[in-house]
């Protein structure tokens, strides 16, 4: 469960770092600049994160062993997760930060740990019970209640909506199939997570910003002079690396279900984080107050199981 509240900590500042990016003039320079900001930031996210584990990886010794383990199925059907994860999952995300707001883009983490866990139900015999699905309800609850908070500004809200959608799907399902891969011998976490994130980078060079027509913007936007921009996806990349790194090893302990609804939280510790780096107040209200408790609790509590605490102990 440690490793669970971890990962939704580290994604959270991802959430808060990617936001601060997304604000930064070379995106809102233009129409087209708004338009490609979600394609073009993902691609410059994930191909830093593949660089981030790279790094990782070779420390290790495990660079090779990542792009060995595509020659055994568990290796491609992880490589498929990263297709639905990144290029669908990643850009909802970041559709729905860049139109809803940082704090307000965690809404699209809302339906993704109800998806995951009915899948996981089904495709990994997950059982749920009846009081963790009324907590994780309470937390998706709370998630939404934060996006109505008086504090909040939106962009194009239909926009975000559809990022929230493509984001709770391709993030639930992500899940469930890398938890059946983590069920394997071959394949380590770290593995995984190089596979994921060089397939995902590789599917927006090759196929999406090609088709969206992003190339352009984004070989400007890195010979550009707007320094700040990189530093900030290159931060935001290593804390979603990390966050992946410690969700990862929470799927492999606890299981998809129970490490979706702690990784939830992440949407009230990303309020506690836009007020403690960037000072932003405009969301500290009773109502973002109770909502962020309530998310950090219930979600915790929704990835208790009850009967095995009590049989540890005993």
């Amino acid at each position: 469960m440690g490793y669970g509240i971890a990962a939704g900590v580290f994604w959270a500042l991802e959430t808060v770092l990617i936001g601060a990016a997304l604000r930064c003039a070379p995106f809102l320079s233009s129409d087209q600049a708004i338009l490609l900001a979600p394609f073009v930031s993902t691609f410059l996210h994930d191909f830093c994160s593949a660089l981030w584990i790279s790094i990782f990886n070779l420390i290790k010794g495990e660079w090779k062993n990542s792009f060995a383990a595509l020659k055994n199925p568990d290796g491609r059907i992880a490589a498929l997760a990263a297709l639905i994860g990144g290029p669908v999952g990643m850009t909802g995300y970041v559709l729905a930060v860049n139109n809803l707001g940082a704090s307000l883009g965690a809404v699209a983490s809302a339906v993704y740990p109800a998806i995951g866990s009915v899948l996981a139900y089904f495709v990994l015999k997950e059982r749920m019970q009846w009081y963790r699905w009324i907590f994780l309800i309470v937390t998706m609850a709370g998630v939404y209640g934060l996006s109505y908070s008086p504090g909040a500004q939106s962009g194009n809200y239909i926009f975000g909506v559809i990022g929230a959608l493509m984001c709770s799907f391709g993030w639930g399902t992500e899940a469930v199939i890398l938890a059946k891969c983590m069920k394997s011998q071959n394949i380590t976490q770290t593995n995984i997570l190089q596979i994921r994130q060089t397939t995902s980078a590789l599917a927006y060079a090759a196929v999406i910003l090609p088709v969206v027509k992003g190339w352009s913007f984004t070989l400007d936007l890195i010979k550009s002079d707007y320094i700040t921009v990189l530093p900030l996806v290159a931060a935001a990349a290593l804390c979603a690396t990390i966050s992946y790194l410690f969700y990862y090893r929470s799927i492999s302990k606890i299981g998809a279900s129970k490490s979706m609804a702690l990784n939830i939280t992440y949407a009230a510790w990303a309020m506690v984080f836009n007020l403690i780096i960037f000072k932003d107040k405009s969301m500290l209200n009773p109502l973002s107050v109770i909502c962020t408790v309530v998310v950090i609790i219930s979600g915790i509590m929704a990835a208790a199981d009850f009967k095995e605490l009590i049989k540890k102990r005993s």
